[in-house]
Parts: structure tokens; C-alpha cells; sequence
């Protein structure tokens, strides 16, 4: 919403400069989308009246006699539409003779033989609106002849403002002014209120009942429609441009001034926030008004734009006393088959007015209507209408219920000042409208609930600047919140006005307590783990991928896993048919988009779908050379570099990792029959890894060799203990076994430590020999055994172990590999 500075400093005096209202309307919840500098008028451009206009025959062209003050009498020639009308005392800006406005100075050229002194310029030729539709006009009387405009039209800065949806109540200078002045402490200085009526108006007015249950359906009933109507009549209106000072303040506001009793209407709207709609009297037959809902269904309404709409059930109308002996609503609606289509539509109710009823160029006497309409059906209605207006803008956010009446006097008394109109002494004012009820609210829960000490007493003054009216005792707070607040009506709403007016740079700047209950501790243990993981394998430098969950008949009986049993209805492809029962394929097929040779580590975690139900799984895949060759040597793949990168992963999540060698029918069949281990993961077995088979990678297209792994989530973990580290120095002793080439590492090594005992610290390989010497289908496997003890170990302690280790060798069938 754009608004000026000058006329919030009108209602707010003591306004501090524009250059420091940003940041306290931003403490308002109402931040400044931008200030722009509007220019004023150059200093060429004189206020002149019209003494004489007349149009030039056989031209479109009209020619103005001018009142230009110290110039004198001057002569232009115009083609703006309805010049030839404009009677005598019309004040137009006229641009003299040698003023430029933009790149174009304007000088004396003669049009159709009549030599023009200058141009009467339109707002946006002078840069001060959007209109350009015609010249500019002002009242008689605005000013001396050949005064300059910038003297009335001066320089001002535009404040435009962002509003919530729950903020209708700033939708207008006096709703913003009123947070100013709460916030600020300042003096509020409310516009006129315009003159007050005694006794009834002329005007009759009807409103539909709340609950109608409209006949055509009797199942669905209406809301309430209006609740609140107000009708005051002004006559002998003296209709023409309206005051200089109102045009002005409409431009800045964004909105085209029109004539004095449109922008009046448009005025209050931008100056207290309620909607109105002006109708030439002559329309309101029998000096009544029905509010109704769409008393003539399937009918085409002519709004005052020229569009036509067809009228649903649900659409709320205002119409004249064309029905002859009708009063109320419910007789409009027992009758609705007897009216004349098409009569009696003032307008389409909150949304626009209707070609019946409009202000025309001779009306002097008008109706104005000032109401408070249901804001859902409004919006529907104008949704459906598409029709979107700054009335329905205003209407659909909640306006304030009592301000009807309000604005119907402030518009008749701008009539009566500005065209000289005569007010009825009386209004008519129909409906109970409802207003926001009593909030019980509680000091000391609104301090919990902003954390902020904030005292009872400085509540209620908050409370209070911002019009509501407070007690209750002690810390207890009854709230009635102000009509024009539609937005509070719960007590956390009056902890965040409290919040707003004390300020929310006093927040203080503490930690707020973190309250979880007992059934949610540990509840983001498995999302803390999963994310720990991603983590450490990006670090060792896999890229994880999200790959879909479908597959194929084709790609599982490639890739040699289980059948698919989870098909799809409708499937998107014909390779996308059921869901996954693995996921190292959906790896590969993510190989194949990298190069051969380039170096190839990719992660996911995501879910297969096997016969033994839906399971969550971990993938890895290495390709290519650990590290590229480039001015240093690279680091060659393989097996053990892709070992290396498992146990970096195992020590970094403090897991103990083993891979135990699988033979025979244990191979998994993705798996190459010589490199596939079981992956025991804190001594659980979680899943497998090793080499590709080489027929899966031909069937894939996959040269050279390709590692895998896939394992169990969420990982096993184990429980965490803390040792003070061992003063005592190692024992350690070396130790080669001869056994068939049938039996792993792994299980030399469960032997050796089940007889060792705990004084064993680890136990590592280090050297594997085949050949002649020790016999054919043979090798020997070297390993350190570390021994550590409480205190130094001497040989008489370690060496009955080491004949213990040994005798449990050969008695396996094995041998000992002498020097």
C-alpha cells in the first residue's frame, strides 16, 4: 500500500523524519517495501483559469482562453477529450513557453491557425501520476492565476508498505497512523468526522436475514451477507474536478483522480479504510435500497466499467425499490418471479457498482452507501466474478464492523465542503453488527511466551494506545480489543500486540528452553545416524545419488538379483516396471555415465522391495584409480584400496569392521567367485562386498573392475567405553602358519585370539608365501601378535602363550613355518 509522508504527518504531528521510520515500521510488522521521492511540478508550470473555451470548427481540436496571471490573457490550442466542455473558472497547469518536462521543451506553434501558447499538460505528462487520459483540472478558486504548481504540489516521499492479511486495519492512513502513534507515544490527530445526523434518513433499507436458506436449494444456507448498512443522501452536489489537495493525495496513492464524487469515495477509502459507493438518487427508486442475495438468478449485471456479469445464488446484490410493495428481503424473494429482469441493480455488493445507479456527468443529488459485508462471500463471489477490486481487497481481509456510519458522514461532509452539497439531517443505519468479544489474558503467560520480562502496568499501557479497553486485577488481564482489531480474538494475539509495542529488538538474546517430552527423546537418533554417515562418505570422497526404486524383469536377471514381486499398475517406461529387490544396480547404471578411467565413488541410501519384506540398504561403488596420476604419482584402485576406504568408514563411526572371505555357494552371486567377503559390522554380519562378477559388468557394459558393497541400515552400533591408555610397552612376536589355501586370514586369526586370551592386543598380517617349500595347495601367512600387560612383559610370561598359540595350530592340522 502506498501512502504519503505528508499526510501521515498530518494525523501524526510530531512524525520523526522519513529517513527513521524504516526501521520502526519494520518493529511495527509493517516493513517499507521502498520511499520514493515523488518530484514536483518544474517551476514553468503556471495555475491558469479558463475564461472561454470553445471547439475549432472542422477539427478535433479545442481551443482554451487563459487567465495566465503576469502573463496575461493567453491562447492555447488542445486535443485532450472534453476540452470544449470545461466551463469558465477551470483551473488548469499550463506549461509555458520555454519549460521542458523530460527531453522536450515546450515553446508557442501554431495549430489550425490559432497560435498555442504552451500545452495544458495531464498528470503524467507532468510526472505526478499515471493518468493521461485528459488535461488536468482543478476547481475555481484553487489559486491565483499564474501561481506556480509547485508552490501547491510540492515535493513528497511515498512510503510504500507492506500489509499482512491480518492487518486490514493498516489498509488505511488512519489504521497506520494509529500504530505510529501507539508505538511512538505520540498525539493522534483523527481526520473530521464529518457532520453528525439526528434522526432517521429518507433512505429505506433492507437486509437479508441471517441463516436464508435459499428456496433452489433448501440444504445450503447463506451467511450473514451485511450486518451493517448506513444511507445518507446529499443533494445539489456541484460535480467537477475535485480539490487539488485530494488529487493530489490520490496520484501518490497510485489512484486516478476522476471527478469530485468518485474521488471522494476513493479518499475515505485510503484516509479511515471503509469502502463506499456513491448512486445518483434519481436511480434509488422509491427511496429504497435491498440488500439481497441473487434475487434474479442467471441475470446479466452491467457494472459501471461496461462488463457484464451473470448472478449466481450465492451472489450478494444491492438493489432500488423497483419491486412495488416490497420491504423486506423475504418478500423480494417470495415475489422474485413477478419482477422485470434486468431492473433495479445498483451494484454487485462490495465488489463494483452497476451502470444503474451510476454518477453521471449532470447528477447533483446522490446516495451514499457505507455497509459491512460478509468477507467469504465477497471473495467468492469476486473470484468468480474476476473482478478484484481495492473495495474486495479491503472487504476480504476484514473491515472494521462499526465504521459504516462513520464514513458515510465523513463522504457527505467532504461533499458538503469540497461541491457545496446540502446533507440530510438524518441517516439510516440498519444491522448489529458483531464486534470482537472479551480476551482473558494472563501477564504471566504472555512472559512465558515471549520470553521477555515485561511488566504488568506496561501491558496494559500497550493495551491501551492501541485502543482497548483493559481490567481486570493483578496479573489477570481482560482484553476488549477496538471494532477496527477483527484480528484479535485469542489471548496469544494479545501477547504479540504487547510484543510488537514494547519492541522486538528487546528480545533478549538467551537460548530458549527446549522442552521435549519423554515419548520424543532419542526420536532423531536414526536421522542423526544416517546423516553422521553421509557425512563420512563424502568426506572419504563417495558422491552420493538418489536413484529410482524401479526396475525391470530385464535388469534384475542381468544383474543377477532376486525377481521383482512388487509390480507397478502403471508403469511410466517399459525398463520401470516393479520395484527394486537390490540396489547395486541402480549403481551401475549410474557408472555408466562416468568415463572409463575416471574415478568413480558413488554412495546411496535407499530402500529394496525382496520377497522378505521392505528393507533399507547401503550401496557403495568404486571404479578407476583411488587418486589421478598428475605431477605426483596417483593411487591405484583396486580390492584393497576399496578395503581401505571401509575401514576409514568403520574407524570413523568408532565400528569395529571385519570382511571374512566367502567361498562356494556362499558367493554372492553379484560377486567375483575369488574377491567376496561377508561384511561384519561391531560383530554383526550387515551385508557383503567385493568385485564385480565379470559377467554382470559385460552385460552392463562395465570394463575393468568394479567393487562393491551392500549392507543392512540403519549400522549396528555398540556401546562406548573410555580406558586410561597403558604406561606398559609391547610385547610382540612373529608367528607363520602353514595351512591349505582353502582357509582365510580370518579364520587364523579367530584361532590365534581365542587361545591368546586378553593379554593379546591385535593381531596384523604382514607376509603370504606360496611354493615348493611348503608344499603344493599350500601357503604360509605371516602375522605380529602384540602382546600388553598391566607392567612390562618379560619372555617367561609371553613364551608359554606363544607354545599354547602353537600347539593349537598343529592340533587344527596346520603347521608352523620354522626359520
Amino acid at each position: 500500500m502506498k501512502l504519503p509522508y505528508s499526510w501521515l504527518q498530518e494525523l501524526v504531528p510530531n512524525l520523526p523524519p522519513v529517513t527513521e521510520l524504516e526501521p520502526i515500521f519494520a518493529n511495527l510488522g509493517l516493513p517499507l517495501e521502498g520511499i520514493e521521492d515523488t518530484p514536483t511540478p518544474p517551476g514553468g508550470v503556471l495555475l491558469s483559469v479558463i475564461t472561454r473555451a470553445e471547439a475549432m470548427p472542422g477539427t478535433q481540436l479545442a481551443k482554451l482562453t487563459l487567465d495566465t496571471g503576469p502573463h496575461g490573457e493567453r491562447v492555447i490550442a488542445t486535443g485532450a477529450p472534453g476540452a470544449a466542455s470545461l466551463s469558465a473558472g477551470t483551473v488548469v497547469a499550463l506549461v509555458t513557453p520555454g519549460t521542458a518536462l523530460g527531453d522536450t521543451e515546450y515553446g508557442v506553434r501554431t495549430l489550425q491557425g490559432v497560435e498555442s501558447w504552451g500545452m495544458a499538460a495531464s498528470a503524467k505528462e507532468l510526472g505526478i501520476g499515471e493518468s493521461s487520459a485528459g488535461i488536468l483540472t482543478f476547481p475555481a478558486g484553487t489559486a491565483q492565476p499564474g501561481t506556480p504548481m509547485h508552490e501547491l504540489w510540492p515535493t513528497d516521499h511515498v512510503l510504500d508498505i507492506e500489509v499482512t492479511p491480518n492487518r486490514a486495519d493498516a489498509l488505511s492512513a488512519l489504521g497506520v497512523a494509529r500504530d505510529l502513534a501507539a508505538f511512538l507515544k505520540l498525539e493522534l490527530k483523527p481526520p473530521p468526522a464529518g457532520p453528525t445526523p439526528h434522526g432517521d434518513g429518507e433512505i429505506r433499507v433492507s437486509l437479508p436475514p441471517k441463516g436464508l436458506t435459499i428456496e433452489r436449494d433448501p440444504s445450503k444456507k447463506l451467511r450473514f451477507g451485511c450486518d451493517h448498512f448506513a444511507a445518507r443522501t446529499v443533494g445539489g452536489v456541484q460535480n467537477g474536478p475535485s480539490p487539488l489537495w485530494m488529487q493530489r493525495r490520490l496520484s501518490l496513492c497510485g489512484m486516478r483522480p476522476i471527478d469530485l464524487i468518485v474521488d471522494t469515495s476513493n479518499y475515505v477509502m485510503l484516509e479511515l479504510g471503509q469502502p463506499t459507493a456513491l448512486y445518483d438518487r434519481r436511480d434509488v427508486t422509491n427511496d429504497q435500497i435491498l440488500v439481497a442475495f441473487g434475487l434474479r438468478q442467471g441475470e446479466e449485471v452491467a457494472d459501471l466499467m461496461g462488463g457484464t456479469h451473470t448472478i449466481g445464488p450465492e451472489d450478494l446484490l444491492i438493489l432500488d425499490g423497483r419491486e412495488r410493495g416490497v420491504s423486506t428481503v423475504a418478500e423480494a424473494f417470495a415475489n422474485a418471479g413477478q419482477t422485470q429482469p434486468g431492473a433495479g441493480v445498483l451494484g454487485i455488493a462490495g465488489i463494483m457498482g452497476g451502470d444503474h445507479g451510476r454518477v453521471r456527468a449532470d447528477t447533483t443529488d446522490v446516495v451514499i452507501e457505507s455497509a459491512h459485508f460478509d468477507p467469504v462471500l465477497l471473495r467468492r463471489t469476486s473470484t468468480r466474478l474476476g473482478l478484484k477490486t481495492d473495495a474486495v481487497y479491503r472487504y476480504e481481509r476484514g473491515v472494521d464492523p462499526l465504521l459504516s456510519p462513520k464514513a458515510a458522514n465523513r463522504v457527505a461532509g467532504l461533499l458538503a465542503e469540497c461541491g457545496g452539497g446540502q446533507i440530510e439531517a438524518g441517516a439510516t443505519v440498519v444491522g448489529e453488527p458483531e464486534i470482537p468479544g472479551e480476551i482473558t489474558a494472563s501477564a504471566d503467560a504472555i512472559r512465558a511466551l515471549l520470553g521477555m520480562d515485561i511488566g504488568t502496568a506496561e501491558m496494559r499501557a500497550i493495551l491501551g494506545r492501541l485502543g482497548c479497553v483493559v481490567t481486570g486485577e493483578g496479573d489477570t488481564l481482560k482484553v476488549l480489543p477496538p471494532s477496527w482489531r477483527v484480528d484479535m480474538n485469542i489471548w496469544q494475539d494479545v501477547a504479540e500486540e504487547v510484543a510488537r509495542l514494547h519492541g522486538y529488538a528487546e528480545l533478549p538474546e538467551t537460548l530458549p528452553t527446549l522442552r521435549i517430552h519423554a515419548s520424543n527423546l532419542g526420536a532423531s537418533a536414526d536421522n542423526d545416524s544416517r546423516q553422521n554417515l553421509r557425512r563420512t562418505l563424502a568426506g572419504l570422497g563417495f558422491q552420493e545419488v538418489v536413484t529410482y526404486t524401479f526396475t525391470s524383469d530385464d535388469e534384475a536377471h542381468r544383474a543377477r538379483t532376486e525377481a521383482p514381486g512388487v509390480r507397478l499398475r502403471n508403469p511410466m517406461t517399459v525398463d520401470r516396471t516393479a520395484l527394486r529387490t537390490a540396489l547395486y544396480p541402480s549403481l551401475l547404471r549410474a557408472a555408466l555415465t562416468h568415463p572409463r578411467g575416471e574415478r568413480v565413488l558413488l554412495s546411496e541410501q535407499g530402500r529394496i522391495f525382496p520377497k522378505s519384506g521392505e528393507a533399507e540398504r547401503l550401496g557403495l561403488l568404486m571404479r578407476g584409480p583411488l587418486a589421478p596420476n598428475t605431477y605426483q604419482g596417483g593411487v591405484a584402485g583396486g580390492y584393497s584400496a576399496f578395503r581401505g576406504l571401509l575401514e576409514a568408514l568403520a574407524a570413523n563411526q568408532g565400528a569395529a569392521l571385519e570382511i571374512r572371505q566367502l567361498r562356494g555357494e556362499h558367493v554372492p552371486a553379484a560377486l567375483h567367485p575369488g574377491i567376496a567377503g561377508e561384511v561384519v559390522w561391531n560383530g554383526q554380519s550387515i551385508g557383503w562386498a567385493g568385485a564385480l562378477h565379470p559377467e554382470i559388468a559385460q552385460e552392463f557394459g562395465l570394463k575393468g573392475e568394479t567393487f562393491l558393497l551392500e549392507a543392512a541400515l540403519p549400522l549396528p552400533g555398540r556401546a562406548w567405553g573410555f580406558r586410561d591408555p597403558s604406561r606398559a610397552p609391547v610385547a610382540w612376536r612373529d608367528l607363520a602358519v602353514i595351512a591349505p589355501q582353502s582357509v582365510g586370514y580370518g579364520e587364523i586369526a579367530a584361532l590365534l585370539r581365542a587361545e591368546a586370551g586378553e593379554g593379546l592386543e591385535s593381531v596384523e598380517p604382514f607376509d603370504v608365501y606360496t611354493g615348493d617349500q611348503i608344499g603344493e595347495g599350500n601357503r604360509s601367512v605371516a602375522v605380529r601378535l602384540v602382546f600388553r600387560g598391566a607392567k612390562t612383559l618379560t619372555d617367561a610370561e609371553v613364551d608359554p602363550v606363544m607354545d599354547r598359540l602353537m600347539g593349537a595350530v598343529r592340533a587344527r592340522g596346520w603347521s608352523i613355518r620354522e626359520k
